[in-house]
């Protein structure tokens, strides 16, 4: 084989590996934990709910479950995010901002009654959200 044959080829393996590479590290932990079906991303602190969420690529996890009648935040986590789900827009609690591409915005949002369910999408509609609680 030529030198120009081996080139390609090497060039082709390496970038089939960072692409399979990036697909596995993107959300793996998320991708998991749907499987055995539950997403541990709701937790309670001194009397607060938080929920974290991501936004990349869409938002993850798109179900959550959470507590009625608590206050909550909403911890939505960005990195290297350049995509339509950083202008994240919450209808029912009046929320539209443009994320930052990388950190954490905190998003307050009132205690919910049983059966509300709190839907985000991102600006285009194309991603979407929801929180439902019980």
């Amino acid at each position: 084989m030529n030198a120009t044959v081996i080139a390609v080829i090497l060039g082709v393996g390496i970038i089939g590996s960072v692409i399979i590479l990036s697909w596995g590290t993107r959300g793996g932990d998320d991708q998991a934990n749907k499987a055995q079906g539950e997403v541990n991303n709701v937790s309670v602190v001194e009397g607060k709910q938080i929920i974290d969420l991501t936004a990349r690529g869409g938002y993850s996890p798109r179900k959550s479950v959470a507590q009625a009648g608590l206050p909550t935040t909403i911890r939505m986590k960005t990195s290297g995010t350049f995509d339509c789900s950083s202008a994240l827009v919450i209808p029912s609690i009046n929320y539209q901002k443009n994320l930052p591409q990388s950190g954490v915005t905190e998003i307050e949002v009132p205690p919910q009654t049983v059966g509300t369910k709190l839907q985000g999408l991102c600006s285009m509609g194309m991603y979407n959200f929801e929180i439902e609680f019980d």
